[in-house]
């Protein structure tokens, strides 16, 4: 029985009656037939996870969609997008699949377009379903063909719904694979076009949409050496040893997607080279084969020899599932990945993956298991004890264990999975040579694992293996990184009489979170000083050198220098120093008592001064080049009266600078954004000026915010 659900809770038990007429297939034929596509599949929703589960396919064998049979809501391919997002997907030609979703484009690398469009109500999704139509049509949907496929569905969703409400849930349906034809009419009509073709002088085959031959003349049979009744019922390239290659099916593959004929040359041993061309209908297709002229045999695969390859369905779903697996970035990243897209192809309900720290076994993410069950199974088991995961890890032996009393006769019970599964896959996760982790997935019942399901699950675990120790590699350069950026800025800012303070810093949204952003805040006789500025880069180097020019400021305020001084003397600084990076500052020193802040500017952006009365202006200082450039640069400084209560604004780049965004336009933004905020507490108004900045949201770049305002002179002790 197929489910039908809404995503949150399996069917309940007394809707296992059946519906009458086979509701899918009618539906999906009835589409393909009303907008001219040749093949599509209708997804339903798995009763008990997030998970798009095919429920009927038409026009094309399953085995071409095996990636896609079971995919995770979240996945990035259409059908999940539609759902996820309740609109039509429409993919018009294949460079827009390549662009777009390039794990599909990898696996099937054809002409085609391709619509996907969400079977839902207003009240709950149920599933989706796409439809393919070949490569020579228009790159646009038709409004007609949109319109009809939206209101197909939408009454598809509805007949869903209330199958559900009246407790019956749909049948299983087999796959449309071929449609009736006519093309021949009665017995005699066949016989006489049998005969038709036995007198040509060139092979004619007919192929079904799985590749296997259903009629062969005598000349194919001669041609290509094999006997036809060797042919009948087997596919090609499996019947005839020298076109078991992939490179050949994929020509069966493409015709059929792509509706185009299509052709290639094989050498059959010991010397003859034959043409094949393929001419693909609604019903399967037709092979002419001759035999081919003036071939340049260095530009042509020759015999395979050895053992036959591996079929391209379990290709594809190693394509697919490696491309997956690029994207991701961290650990959590690699176990979200197996848990979307590898468990559900592989029918798993839940998984772990597993490394190793101190000698002992130690969970790195999981997904379908309590969290307490790992930790009493798997957390800090010894590598040397007789437990599962240690001795797929020590040993990078695979295992598989179809029932829970295959596990428990060879392990303690104290090791046993988890209660509530009935079969585990152990997959060693063997790296450069040396074991990075174990992925364990989790079956809900006993499962066999076939020879050809554990060659699989092999290879998925090499793949996921790489995956994982570049994770770990990224992560463990992120916690450096974080860590030196954390020591590098001040834990927090001093309390100063006279002045209130308060700061923020955002790391770029991409590379490793550490940039060369920086501020700081000391104290002096009488005030403050402040600095801010940003170090070109985003890495391990930038942020070395921002601690020494936030070193060297504090330096030099503290034996006296004047702002212009201090600035001069850090760039004198940054070029003894021999480094090949750049960086702006803005140094200024603050007499509360007084009202008045002078301050010196390095290639910085101009702050902004918001006065008591709420009006805010842009200052005009005078300043010098980027720290670095030129040694002999002098840094003018320039006096500023604040009146109590004014506000400094201190920035980076980062909050102001965005592609297609004019600086003098970001300014303005900003200044009405400070002016609008009102005299609201310094650190409210630090997150609204963050919150209302488009820079700081796409955060392209590190974003440091610095906020100083004066309390006006202190009332001395004892008077008025």
């Amino acid at each position: 029985m197929v489910g039908v659900s809404d995503g949150r809770a399996p069917a309940p038990a007394s809707t296992r009656t059946r519906v009458g007429r086979p509701l899918l297939s009618l539906a999906l034929a009835s589409m393909m037939d009303e907008v001219h596509a040749h093949s599509g599949a209708v997804y339903l929703l798995a009763a008990d996870a997030p998970v798009l589960e095919m429920a009927v396919m038409a026009g094309l064998p399953r085995a071409f969609a095996a990636p896609w049979e079971r995919v995770g809501l979240n996945a990035p391919i259409p059908m999940a997008e539609a759902l996820r997002e309740r609109r039509l997907v429409w993919v018009g030609s294949e460079e827009e699949m390549a662009r777009r979703y390039p794990r599909i484009s990898v696996v099937l690398p054809y002409p085609f377009a391709l619509a996907a469009v969400p079977v839902a109500t207003a009240a709950r999704p149920y599933g989706a379903l796409f439809l393919i139509w070949p490569g020579s049509r228009t790159p646009e949907l038709t409004e007609r063909d949109r319109n009809h496929l939206t209101a197909s569905c939408d009454r598809l969703a509805t007949r869903l719904e209330r199958a559900l409400k009246e407790s019956r849930p749909l049948p299983a349906e087999p796959d449309l694979l071929a449609a009736p034809t006519s093309a021949v009419a009665e017995t005699l009509g066949t016989v006489e076009a049998a005969r038709m073709a036995a007198r040509l002088p060139y092979g004619l085959c007919s192929l079904d949409l799985h590749g296997r031959v259903r009629y062969a003349n005598a000349a194919a049979a001669e041609l290509i050496g094999v006997p036809v009744g060797a042919l009948l019922g087997a596919q090609l390239w499996a019947a005839v040893p020298w076109l078991d290659d992939p490179v050949y099916e994929d020509r069966y593959r493409a015709a059929l997607f792509s509706r185009h004929s299509t052709s290639f040359l094989a050498l059959r041993p010991p010397g003859d080279w034959l043409s094949f061309r393929l001419y693909p209908g609604r019903t399967g297709l037709s092979l002419r084969i001759t035999r081919a002229r003036a071939v340049a045999e260095t530009n042509r695969p020759g015999p395979r020899t050895g053992h036959a390859p591996p079929r391209l369905v379990t290709i594809s779903q190693v394509l697919s599932l490696a491309g997956a697996l690029t994207e991701a970035a961290g650990v959590r990243d690699v176990v979200r990945v197996v848990a979307e897209e590898i468990a559900p192809a592989v029918g798993s309900q839940a998984l772990a993956v597993l490394g190793s720290r101190a000698g002992r076994l130690h969970v790195l993410g999981q997904h379908g298991h309590r969290k307490a069950d790992l930790a009493e199974r798997f957390e800090a088991v010894p590598l040397s004890e007789r437990a599962p995961g240690a001795q797929a890890l020590n040993t990078g032996v695979p295992a598989f264990f179809e029932s829970r009393e295959d596990l428990e006769r060879l392990y303690p019970a104290r090791y046993a999975a988890p209660e509530g599964f009935g079969a585990w896959a152990y997959l060693p996760l063997i790296a450069s040579g040396r074991p990075v982790g174990v992925c364990v997935l989790s079956y809900a019942g006993p499962h066999p694992f076939p020879p050809d399901e554990r060659a699989v699950l092999t290879s998925l675990g090499g793949l996921i293996a790489h995956a994982l120790e570049r994770a770990l590699l990224y992560d463990a350069k992120h916690r450096l990184a974080h860590g030196l950026q954390q020591a590098l800025l001040p834990r927090s800012l001093p309390p100063l009489p006279g002045v209130e303070a308060a700061a923020r810093y955002l790391p770029a949204t991409k590379d490793m979170d550490i940039g060369g952003d920086f501020y700081d805040l000391m104290p002096t006789p009488g005030g403050a000083a402040a600095v801010i500025g940003d170090v070109q880069g985003h890495n391990v180097t930038a942020a070395g050198l921002m601690g020494q020019i936030r070193t060297a400021v504090r330096a030099y305020t503290a034996v006296g220098q004047a702002p212009g001084d201090v600035v001069r003397s850090t760039d004198r600084l940054l070029i003894d120093l021999g480094a090949d990076l750049f960086a702006s500052c803005l140094y200024l020193r603050l007499d509360p008592a007084d009202g008045r802040a002078v301050m010196a500017r390095a290639g910085h952006p101009p702050p902004l001064l918001r006065e008591p009365d709420g009006r805010v202006r842009v200052l005009d200082l005078a300043g010098g080049p980027l720290l670095g450039v030129d040694g002999s640069a002098g840094y003018p400084a320039t006096e500023v009266d604040l009146a109590p209560g004014s506000v400094l604004v201190l920035y980076t780049d980062g909050l102001v600078e965005s592609p297609g965004v004019d600086i003098d336009t970001a300014l303005t933004t900003l200044g009405r954004e400070l002016a609008r905020a009102g005299d609201r507490p310094l650190e409210e108004l630090a997150d609204h000026l963050l919150q209302h900045s488009a820079a700081a949201r796409e955060r392209l770049d590190d974003v440091a915010l610095l906020l100083l305002r004066t309390k006006g002179r202190p009332t001395p002790p004892g008077g008025a």
